[in-house]
């Protein structure tokens, strides 16, 4: 090793580090060295001379070599100095060289001679020391540096300087240079320094002049430096980018040395900018104006020309689906009549890439296996752009046999009903990929969590069919060795770990883990939530990682605004979903508006006695200005829910309300007349509920039903059964929007020993409800013991909303809306009419802002189901939708 690393070390020393310039050729014998050391290094007989001669062969020496060296004494004494010239004579060189290498310890010494063939001057003497193996390799280079020069004559360089520099500094020149002083003058070495120190992009001319003095050469690098830019100037940019939008892409600023390469990237860059707008006959001019000083003003003159749509978008090659079949396909898009409007027609070179690989995964789900879709060829013309693709459709592949093999878990059969390729009549890549995904959960509900499923895809080209056959190698079952979460500052473990469905040393379960991930996205208590899973102590174990990113669960708001139901209010709250870290939720809130007055403290502990049984209660303090009456309720409720089935939980309440009514007005109901001052109602309900929401606010999939029974009757003053229905089902559509179909019902019934006021019956409109009408809009109409007429709530209502979401500004949880509502309210007595609904329609805008949930929106009466109601109104809520 050792012997292998000097040789290394001289030969990377000469051959890398001593380029050089040869002015004369010369003849030299170069002589196995003398080493006289301990241990063994005799290898540097040859190894030193090797090295010496490929630095002298860059130089330009030519070599020859004896026919016999044992007869020639190595020594160096003076008695062998002759028999050396006549070795030199008799090969025809000019020069021999030899030396030896002395080693005691970690100390060296290197001498060597140079003897002149003709002539009889005496050799000329060259003595190295040094310490160390590594430090043999430089000693070597010095050695043969000092040959090189009083074999070709060589001068030493005495100086180097530099001139002409202004603002570039002397020491960033001088770093460019290999050239040193005490080194030989070599012309090479020098034109490699010449083109390093132009390399610098800052130079318009570098000039190297070599004068000898008594010392030696003093080089000098003369530099003209590059003008300053003193200001970039954008010009004809009038109609799509400022001049400071333009600027910002340019990598030429005031204060920059001008490289005419800069400049010509900066036109491509703007040139781009314009590109990205669909501007593709853009050109950009510039023109350097010469300022004192060594300065320059840059002006970039930009011709726009007119946005460039695209005309037409053709296909060669499609035989089984026409133009417009394929055209639906890609997201790039042929201009339109609402092309200024939209995108339709901009041409973006990512989606028209991208559109490639939609068209062959089209065909390939479709059982063309061996489409082939060309790169699309793209023809800019003065005003508009020509796509042409070209495709190779190939045959068309039914699905022939489908088989499993392997470790199978259930018997083949029932695996084949769960793949859709299989009842398909051709050959899909998409649905296939979806049947292995489907076949991968299975075993990894069974614990099998590094199953793997291998198709075997078989194409018979005389039948034109594609057999399947899914190896299944199910491998071990996997358990949960250890759950790590981590990121968790507040959230204690256990909140988390409760929500996750799955188990330390369990078996592993892909649809549990995904279902408990979904779980805690609904807390609502994450920014992020990054889950992943790794091989633990053993194959048949995993370590699982869940690493969460807190937000604030905390809120402290005030605000005001306008409602239809409230006119003005002036709300504050303060709330905290995840009091303590323990999961608890605290809310105190007050409201006071124009109509009404309201003031809430409510506690939910989500799992009571770590069960999945929620507990909690509602204070309440509320005022609430009728049209005919006030009513004053001070009361509180205590509830508990428990889970029943999947994503569905049953709760019971008991609530009790103490009211005082008062300020009756004559044309008051009879029911509110009746209980004019306190009333007490005594109420049990109980619900069910399923929810699936991805999310609590701004749920994008999931449905959200439950069915609710209260009965009013335990004591107290008031009586009644009332009976809702609500289901509401969210469904992700396209470009991120959203549908929502909304229906409720009710039906509420007096019961004997009690009355059922008004303010207990059902009312619509709102926009909570129906929006474009207000409360008493739908309202039955009553003639109390006084003969007069009053709106009245009814006894059963149905109401179905529709709507459209979409986002505005997604990262602010900011979304537009469309809707359409219909309902209506009835008395006992009537019929419900589906065929005569009273209707709306209209749009909004919704904000999860940091003070709650605000929406408003703005309802058209459609039909008024003969209630004499017109025209439409703004609405305006801070609190949750339906």
């Amino acid at each position: 090793m050792l012997r292998r690393f000097i040789a290394f070390m001289l030969f990377f020393s000469f051959f890398v580090s001593s380029p050089c310039f040869a002015q004369e050729t010369v003849r030299v014998i170069i002589l196995p060295f003398s080493v006289h050391a301990e241990r063994d290094l005799t290898y540097l007989e040859n190894e030193i001379p090797r090295v010496i001669r490929q630095q002298l062969e860059s130089d330009g020496a030519m070599f020859a070599e004896p026919d016999d060296l044992s007869r020639f004494d190595r020594k160096l004494s003076d008695e062998s100095v002759g028999d050396i010239r006549n070795l030199g004579a008799e090969q025809g060189v000019d020069y021999v060289v030899r030396g030896s290498l002395t080693w005691i310890g970690e100390q060296f010494s290197l001498d060597s001679q140079l003897i002149r063939t003709l002539g009889d001057e005496p050799p000329a003497a060259f003595n190295f020391a040094g310490k160390g193996i590594e430090n043999l390799p430089g000693t070597v280079k010095k050695l043969a540096d000092d040959l090189a020069v009083r074999i070709f004559s060589r001068e030493r360089i005495a100086k180097v300087l530099v001139e002409g520099n202004k603002r570039i500094e002397v020491d960033a020149i001088k770093r460019m240079i290999k050239t040193k002083a005490g080194d030989t003058y070599r012309q090479k070495q020098l034109s490699e320094d010449l083109k390093a120190v132009f390399s610098l992009g800052y130079f318009d001319d570098v000039r190297i002049e070599a004068d000898s003095t008594p010392d030696g050469k003093v080089i000098t690098f003369t530099v003209k430096e590059k003008p300053t830019v003193r200001a970039v100037t954008i010009k004809g940019n009038d109609r799509i980018y400022s001049p400071d939008e333009v600027k910002e892409v340019l990598s030429l600023k005031a204060g920059s040395i001008l490289n005419l390469a800069k400049v010509q990237n900066d036109i491509r860059r703007i040139e781009d900018l314009y590109r990205e707008k669909n501007y593709h006959n853009v050109k950009v001019e510039y023109t350097i104006h010469e300022q004192k000083r060594n300065k320059v003003d840059i002006e970039f003159a930009i011709d726009e020309g007119s946005k460039v749509r695209i005309d037409t978008i053709e296909f060669e090659g499609n035989q089984s689906y026409s133009d417009k079949e394929l055209k639906k396909v890609m997201k790039t898009s042929e201009r339109s009549f609402f092309s200024w409007l939209t995108s339709a027609g901009e041409l973006n070179m990512d989606d028209l890439n991208e559109d490639v690989a939609r068209l062959e995964a089209f065909y390939q789900n479709s059982g063309y296996i061996q489409a082939r879709v060309g790169e699309p060829q793209v023809n800019y013309q003065e005003e508009v752009i020509n796509i042409t693709v070209k495709i190779d459709e190939g045959p068309r592949f039914k699905v022939g046999t489908v088989e499993i093999t392997g470790d199978l878990i259930v018997p083949e059969a029932d695996l084949i009903k769960k793949m859709k390729i299989a009842e398909q009549e051709f050959y899909s890549r998409q649905a296939l990929r979806n049947d292995l995904l489907v076949l991968t959960d299975l075993y990894s509900d069974e614990g099998y969590a590094y199953a793997d499923i291998n198709p075997r895809i078989e194409k018979d080209f005389d039948k034109q069919v594609v057999n399947l056959t899914c190896v299944i190698d199910k491998g071990k079952q996997v358990y949960f060795e250890e759950i790590i979460i981590t990121g968790n500052t507040k959230t204690r473990d256990k909140v988390i770990r409760r929500e996750l469905k799955v188990y330390e040393q369990e078996l592993y379960s892909g649809a549990r883990l995904k279902r408990g991930v979904r779980n805690l996205h609904r807390l609502d208590y994450f920014e992020d939530i990054k889950v992943n899973t790794e091989r633990g102590s053993a194959d048949d174990k995993m370590v699982l990682s869940i690493d969460v990113a807190e937000k604030p669960t905390g809120m402290f708001s005030f605000g005001g605004g306008y409602s239809s139901e409230e006119s003005a209010f002036a709300m504050v709250q303060i709330s905290q979903r995840n009091l303590f870290g323990r999961g608890q939720i605290l809310n105190l809130k007050g409201q006071v508006g124009g109509t009404s007055s309201r003031y809430t403290l409510s506690f939910t502990e989500p799992w009571l006695f770590d069960r999945p049984l929620s507990a909690g209660f509602d204070l309440y303090n509320w005022e609430y200005d009728y049209d005919t009456y006030d009513k004053h309720s001070i009361g509180g409720a205590l509830r508990f829910g428990y889970p029943v089935y999947d994503y569905t939980r049953g709760y019971i309440s008991y609530a009790l309300d103490m009211a005082d009514i008062t300020d009756v007005q004559i044309d008051a109901p009879d029911s509110v007349r009746k209980l004019s001052g306190i009333t007490v109602t005594s109420s049990i309900a109980t619900k069910l509920r399923y929810d699936s929401r991805d999310h609590a606010f701004n749920a994008s999939r999931g449905g959200d039903h439950s069915l609710t029974v209260e009965y009013a009757g335990l004591g107290g003053d008031v009586a009644f059964v009332k009976y809702t229905g609500e289901l509401g089902q969210y469904v992700p559509l396209f470009w991120g929007t959203v549908g929502f179909a909304h229906a409720k019902a009710g039906y509420i019934d007096s019961t004997s020993g009690g009355i059922l006021p008004d303010y207990e019956r059902f009312y619509l409109g709102g926009i909570n409800s129906i929006r474009g009408f207000d409360r008493e809009d739908l309202s039955p109409k009553e003639t109390n013991e006084e003969g007069l007429e009053s709106e009245v709530g009814g006894i059963k209502f149905v109401q179905f909303n529709l709507e459209y979401i979409f986002p505005l500004i997604k990262d602010a949880g900011l979304n537009g809306v469309f809707f359409f509502d219909a309902g209506d309210v009835y008395d006992d007595g009537e019929n419900i009419d589906f065929g005569d609904l009273a209707s709306s329609y209209g749009g909004g805008i919704r904000w999860n802002s940091p003070m709650g949930p605000l929406r408003v929106e703005y309802g058209q009466v459609l039909t008024d189901a003969g209630n004499n109601v017109s025209g439409g109104k703004w609405e305006f809520s801070m609190g949750s939708a339906f």
